[in-house]
């Protein structure tokens, strides 16, 4: 099957490379790129461990194709950190709150919280479960998931994280 030069920004640099039509973005990010922190899990939307942020939109990168991706705008898990190797907020708030077990979800889980962070910098408990139901945490139970993503929302605004009373 012929294939197609295709050029993106991913975690802030231009790349490039040939993809038949048929390829997953996922497959494209994981193989050509490698850049194995985007996981494959369902291929069907279900699961979201392969979520990435395109555009400035929340994307299961397992049901789009990689030449549809053409001149977008990617983060990857691999690009949330900062340049000199320091945690994103969402990052540590994974790490201090325990908001991973087995960490199949947690790239896909960390990057749709980004999203939503974006979209609501101060969400509400229910509006984070919400915001992240699409990604499924087999291992968690996600009071620990929720719990990171209040601390990454405090941190980003600048108060201190308190937890709400049992």
């Amino acid at each position: 099957m012929a294939k197609t030069h295709i050029t993106m920004k991913v975690n802030g640099a231009e790349v490039e490379g040939l993809a038949e039509p048929r390829t997953l973005l996922v497959h494209f990010i994981r193989e050509n790129l490698s850049l194995t922190g985007t996981h494959i899990g369902c291929e069907t939307t279900h699961c979201g461990a392969c979520t990435i942020d395109i555009d400035g939109m929340s994307v299961k990168s397992c049901t789009m194709f990689a030449v549809q991706a053409e001149g977008s705008d990617i983060t990857t898990i691999e690009g949330m950190a900062s340049a000199d190797g320091s945690l994103s907020a969402l990052q540590e708030g994974f790490r201090m709150m325990h908001g991973l077990q087995c960490g199949f979800c947690t790239p896909g889980m960390i990057l749709r919280a980004h999203r939503l962070l974006q979209e609501n910098p101060s969400p509400s408990e229910e509006e984070i479960r919400m915001g992240i139901s699409g990604n499924i945490c087999r291992c968690t139970g996600y009071q620990n998931i929720v719990r990171a993503i209040q601390y990454a929302a405090a941190k980003i605004n600048g108060v201190e994280f308190r937890e709400a009373a049992e």
